[in-house]
């Protein structure tokens, strides 16, 4: 720290990551355990509140001290100490062992003072940290010979190449769900018979709107069985509200494709299951609009990750869940998912997906294409058929185009069709084709060569 960065330091004044001290105390512990539970920070032994300078007598004994503290806190902390004339800066970094305590007191940095945490702000920080996981917590109400779905478990065994003779409790332990007689959350997820008893946010809500705002619902439907009947029950709702193109080819059946590559959505869905928050109080949302759908989960990124980290790592909130996911083969390695719904999309002939992210939410955006304009065929330049199919649907706004190109050589006889196609926005082919029309319909007639030439109307 030199003068210039102490003067910049002084004009910020106190904030969330600065804080300052006339004097040397134990109660620089607060600081530095807050910092260390924040964002860190640095703390200006020698300043007053009023950023006034005061100075302080900088000895070893103090700096031991400050050391000392730092060090008996729990865990133990390291932090760094500058000097600047008669000003002591203590440098506090961002934590990785989170939270700390000291005397047995959690502290936060809010705004510019350091708070003791209370019982509910140290569970959440647990929460957010990652350091309670809601899967691997053991549900005291759950029975399991009440309200185990003997369906479920069938289905998951046979996901994931297991016995069906097996003892059903080993199996429990061995996968690490059962604990004292009790099952964990995750099973409680995959093995109930109706979620909403135990959780009741732990569900899947499709609505299906009017145009492309949330104002009018034209159906709508929640689902609240067990994990992998929620998910089955959803990407049936999805498919059956979505459009579905018959490609006919010469031999052969007719083709379906489903409008958005349903692997992609498959993805997304499952992405929200796996990596959901089932602290929060909002549950799993499918929205379909007119123009695209979006899979929305609470939770925003789990601590450590970016946005530029998707497709690349991953880090999961629920890794008890995830695992048991992934031996049902319904997921793949973690961080895996994002890049084959973009690999897939991609084969689409499509853009996207968009990715939503803040604080407390994710959301998946699929634009849905307009297949009276870009059917999958088109945008596979399937040879001349497609070009005929374009031809067809495209037939309204081509002989709007005719009407305006008239319109053009009315003003300009000698206008060139590079220069309609600019004006247009189309391809010189599509221009010569629209041209073609108007001559055969002897609307339009070229007089001279393509250059000299100019363009005639007939009466």
């Amino acid at each position: 720290m030199d003068k210039k960065e102490l003067g910049f330091l002084l004009s910020e004044g106190e904030g969330y990551n600065l804080e300052f001290k006339e004097s040397f105390s134990d109660s620089i512990a607060k600081e530095i355990c807050a910092f260390a539970n924040s964002n860190g920070g640095r703390i200006l032994l020698g300043v007053n509140d009023s950023r006034q300078i005061k100075g302080i007598a900088i000895t070893n004994r103090i700096k031991s001290q400050i050391q000392d503290i730092a060090r008996n806190m729990d865990p133990k902390f390291e932090v760094s100490i500058e000097e600047l004339g008669n000003v002591l800066a203590v440098v506090v970094p961002e934590g990785t062992s989170k939270p700390y305590s000291v005397g047995g007191k959690f502290y936060m940095r809010q705004g510019a003072n350091s708070q003791q945490m209370t019982r509910e702000e140290i569970r959440l920080f647990f929460q957010k940290e990652g350091l309670l996981l809601f899967d691997e917590k053991l549900d005291y109400r759950f029975s399991l010979e009440k309200d185990f779905n003997k369906m479920a478990y069938r289905n998951f065994l046979e996901r994931s190449g297991l016995r069906k003779t097996l003892n059903k409790a080993d199996v429990l332990e061995n996968l690490e769900l059962l604990e004292k007689g009790y099952i964990k959350n995750a099973g409680v997820l995959l093995f109930c018979k109706k979620i909403t008893r135990f959780h009741l946010s732990a569900t899947i809500t499709c609505a299906l709107f009017q145009g492309t705002e949330k104002v009018k619902i034209l159906d709508s439907k929640e689902f609240d069985s067990d994990l992998y009947s929620n998910y089955e029950n959803a990407i049936n709702y999805i498919t059956n509200k979505l459009n579905t193109e018959y490609i006919i080819k010469t031999a052969g059946p007719r083709v379906e494709k489903l409008e958005l590559p349903l692997e992609a959505l498959k993805e997304a869905l499952l992405n929200a299951i796996a990596h959901r928050d089932y602290f929060s109080n909002a549950n799993i949302q499918v929205y379909i609009f007119k123009d695209r759908v979006e899979i929305v989960n609470p939770g925003g990124l789990v601590a450590g990750m970016k946005v530029s980290d998707l497709g690349n790592k991953s880090i999961t909130r629920n890794k008890l869940l995830f695992g048991l996911m992934q031996r049902m083969n319904l997921v793949e390695k973690i961080g895996s998912g994002i890049k084959r719904m973009r690999d897939v999309i991609k084969e689409y002939k499509l853009k996207g997906p968009r990715f939503e992210v803040d604080e407390n939410w994710f959301t998946i955006i699929f634009n849905r294409p307009d297949l009276q304009a870009e059917s999958w065929e088109i945008r596979q330049g399937l040879g001349r058929a497609a070009e005929n199919v374009s031809e067809n649907v495209s037939e309204n706004v081509s002989e709007k185009r005719q009407g305006q190109i008239l319109d053009y050589i009315r003003k300009d006889s000698r206008i060139t069709v590079p220069h309609l196609a600019m004006l247009f926005k189309v391809t010189e082919r599509t221009l010569h084709r629209d041209i073609d029309k108007l001559k055969l319909s002897k609307k339009l007639r070229r007089v001279g060569p393509d250059k000299g030439g100019h363009w005639e109307l007939p009466d």
